[in-house]
């Protein structure tokens, strides 16, 4: 097997935010470090950070303050997330809004008075997301480009990660295990550190947001590796997908919530405003709420004719909602339906994964020389996630696994570990086991996950739901393992690829539905009908998965009340601020 062997002092794998900024902070920490950067697709062309719509959620406004977007934040992801991580998010987000704008080079959108304008987003007591119009990803993802650019970074563009490869002492991380998707070879890299960033990306339901190239790779390698996943049932959907039918990429692709926050109304398919009937808040309640409100229409048979409801904001006035919201204006003229002045169909769409690898607020994994960020990383939202925390995450965790990284290749002061080759002649084998199989219809098997996935493990579960969905996934295992490839050569073969994704799917899909079943309960994002109560708050517990051999293992594990219990508030007591580091 021809495999190529590269060395270097940290290597990111994802090129998002948060494996952008990881390049940037760790040089910034130590100019002489070598960093290489892999990722799936191309250097800022890919991925889902230049996805971001919404904005970036930031206490640097007036009115507001880290301590009341910490306790929405917390409100939001219902105490289950892990506090040490929620503050640094709040308390860090103002620091990296003031290094995009005056470092990097971004422009946010502004005040006529010059100060930084806020929109209005669901589930938070103050209007303090940032943006770029409603693209702002584009803005973010374009000017770190420019600056990693800049700078020696190496870069692997189509390479993708297949394995985390451990030291063949046992000490931690030694290097990762790569296809050179251009040229059908393995590329072998030796390392210090290795951030994982590739992002996160529920790809495996009818209705997903993610850009294409997501497939929860870093998840299933992080698996692979030993490393526990926590809140894998927390998967967010986002209420208003665009539901443009089935003869279209573009159904699923999010509308974002400031349309909601900006005073956007959601009508039943009779063009009855229903959110009230669920929530005093109307739209603006968490997204969570929204969106079992709009499945619930749906199951009651009040559907527009492609099967969701609608999103109106003509009230607001046509030009307005042009002018403020062009791109997704645009977007939805191209699908034949008129934003601005008329109505728009909608369906939750899968959006984002809360859980992901157990972490520290400096991004430290288990296994030494593994760091983790971005939506890889498993804590900082809990139950659910704030609208605009997510480009906010990604950014702030990623400066600081870059600070973090500089400084434990500087501790080490000496070269990287010897690799386990077991390891990587496994990982090999097990990439190329398809080329020794019959052809067969892999297109089949991804509708037959995106069709059980939403029936079984969606919006609503319940226990029977979720053993018939763990069934039918070990099914699809045994016909995915069964299934070849037609054609033989590596190069560029991307149905080596899709075969690859539907592997990495089918993997985090278990862990989702088996964390789903063991938590015996309803909070934020995970509604189960037949245990619909929240339960104590007091007694949170949040799952955690491994693989033993090849099952599934889930323990509950307490939720440490670091900082603050149910019941207080910072806003309320000062006092349990929490000591400045």
């Amino acid at each position: 097997m021809t495999i190529e062997r590269h060395e270097t002092d940290v290597l990111i794998l994802g090129a998002g935010g948060a494996g952008l900024f990881a390049a940037l902070h760790a040089l910034q920490a130590d100019p002489d470090l070598r960093v290489t950067i892999a990722v799936k697709g191309l250097l800022g062309k890919c991925g889902c950070t230049r996805m971001v719509q919404g904005g970036y959620n930031a206490a640097v406004l007036p009115g507001d303050s880290i301590e009341r977007h910490f306790m929405d934040t917390i409100n939001g992801g219902r105490w289950l997330p892990n506090q040490d991580m929620a503050w640094r998010l709040c308390t860090t987000a103002p620091e990296r809004i003031r290094e995009l704008e005056n470092e990097v080079g971004c422009f946010f959108d502004r005040q006529p008075d010059g100060t930084l304008h806020g929109k209005a987003f669901a589930g938070q007591t103050f209007d303090r997301t940032i943006h770029k119009g409603d693209l702002t990803g584009i803005e973010i993802v374009n000017r770190l480009m420019e600056q990693v650019l800049a700078r020696p970074v190496v870069r692997l563009e189509e390479h993708r990660a297949i394995a985390l490869i451990p030291a063949e002492d046992g000490s931690g991380i030694a290097g990762c295990l790569l296809i050179d998707v251009r040229r059908g070879i393995f590329r072998l890299v030796r390392t210090k550190a290795i951030l994982l960033a590739t992002g996160g990306g529920p790809t495996m339901y009818r209705y997903h947001t993610p850009s294409g190239d997501k497939s929860m790779d870093g998840l299933a390698m992080a698996l692979d590796a030993g490393l526990g996943l926590r809140d894998m049932e927390m998967v967010q959907f986002h209420p208003t997908g665009l539901l443009a039918g089935e003869d279209t990429r573009m159904t699923g692709t999010v509308l974002e919530e400031g349309l909601r926050g900006a005073g956007g109304h959601l009508l039943n398919g009779a063009e009855h405003r229903f959110m009230f009937d669920y929530d005093e808040r109307g739209e603006r309640a968490t997204r969570d709420i929204v969106s079992r409100a709009i499945y619930a229409e749906m199951s009651s048979g009040k559907t527009t004719p492609n099967g969701g409801v609608y999103i109106r904001m003509s009230h607001l006035g046509p030009a307005d909602v042009a002018k403020r919201f062009k791109g997704m204006v645009k977007r939805c003229a191209d699908c034949g339906f008129d934003l601005a002045g008329g109505l728009v169909e909608v369906v939750p769409t899968a959006h984002y994964l809360m859980g992901g690898v157990v972490c520290d607020a400096a991004t430290r994994t288990a296994m030494p020389g593994l760091f983790v960020a971005g939506e890889d990383a498993g804590g900082a939202h809990g139950a659910n996630r704030l609208g605009g925390n997510g480009v906010a995450n990604s950014t702030v965790f990623g400066g600081i696994a870059g600070d973090t990284m500089a400084a434990y290749v500087k501790g080490m002061n000496r070269a990287a570990p010897e690799l386990d080759e077991r390891t990587v002649e496994a990982a090999m084998n097990a990439a190329l086991a398809p080329f020794e199989r019959p052809a067969g219809d892999l297109n089949g098997l991804r509708e037959r996950l995106m069709t059980l996935m939403w029936d079984d493990v969606g919006v609503l579960r319940d226990a029977e739901g979720l053993g018939r969905g763990i069934a039918g996934l070990e099914a699809l295992r045994v016909d995915l393992m069964a299934t070849g490839l037609a054609d033989t050569g590596r190069d560029f073969n991307l149905t080596w690829h899709d075969w690859l994704n539907l592997k990495s799917l089918i993997d985090v899909s278990e862990v989702i539905a088996h964390a789903s079943l063991a938590h015996e309960g309803s909070r934020g994002a995970h509604f189960r009908t037949d245990h619909p109560d929240e339960g104590d708050l007091t007694t949170t517990r949040f799952t955690v998965a491994r693989r033993s051999d090849q099952a599934i293992d889930i323990a509950l594990e307490p939720v440490d009340f670091s900082i603050i219990r149910p019941g207080q508030s910072l806003i309320d007591d000062p006092e349990l601020l929490p000591a400045a580091e």
